[in-house]
């Protein structure tokens, strides 16, 4: 079966339930959309890492790469293989010594991996055609748009990597967004520099 990758687009609350987010991956090359209900734990865990944020101490899925890389596992892509009763089932396929293995897991805890090792995310047809939308929106100018996104990939700053002011103004942007999380960790790093 032909794999279809896909890129997280949105991330946001739900509407359809109010203690769950949603999680939003596009299709690389066309214009579905495959949302999906994740945790507020797992919608955390994967916002750090999108942002590229380091907090003081390893979160869950921190200590999971932690330690696959510390045994030179190396998790090559993620694949998302089926869908049953509205439940999105996932596989993380993972390298060691050159062989190959599936492991069972979670879609959101899979997505969360797939950020912090920086590796693909798959689907099948089967799985966009019975999920996915397509946003009315979306025209050949987004498509474009996320090819442009991709082809200008470049490593996400930690904040250690940015400048004073830089930080001064990602802290303004997190106090606009209420996330205060953000901004704590942010102003902790302007403090240290400081100190």
């Amino acid at each position: 079966m032909k794999k279809i990758e896909l890129e997280i687009v949105a991330l946001s609350h739900s509407l359809a339930q109010t203690q769950n987010y949603a999680i939003v991956l596009g299709e690389s090359e066309g214009v579905r959309r495959l949302p999906i209900v994740i945790g507020e734990f797992e919608a955390q865990a994967i916002a750090v890492a999108m942002e590229g944020m380091e907090p003081s101490r390893p979160m869950t899925h921190d200590l999971f790469k932690n330690t696959l890389s510390g045994f030179s596992i190396e998790v090559k892509e993620v694949v998302i293989n089926n869908l049953v009763d509205g439940i999105f089932y996932a596989n993380l396929i993972c390298i060691l010594n050159g062989k190959q293995t599936e492991v069972d897991s979670r879609t959101s805890d899979a997505l969360a991996l797939a950020v912090r090792f920086g590796c693909p995310i798959y689907t099948f047809e089967f799985i966009l055609e019975q999920a996915g939308i397509i946003l009315e929106e979306e025209t050949e100018r987004e498509v474009q748009k996320a090819k442009h996104r991709r082809s200008d990939k470049t490593k996400v700053k930690t904040l250690q990597e940015n400048s004073a002011e830089e930080l001064e103004n990602l802290l303004q942007n997190a106090l606009d967004s209420e996330d205060y999380e953000k901004a704590a960790k942010i102003r902790d790093e302007i403090n240290n520099r400081k100190n």
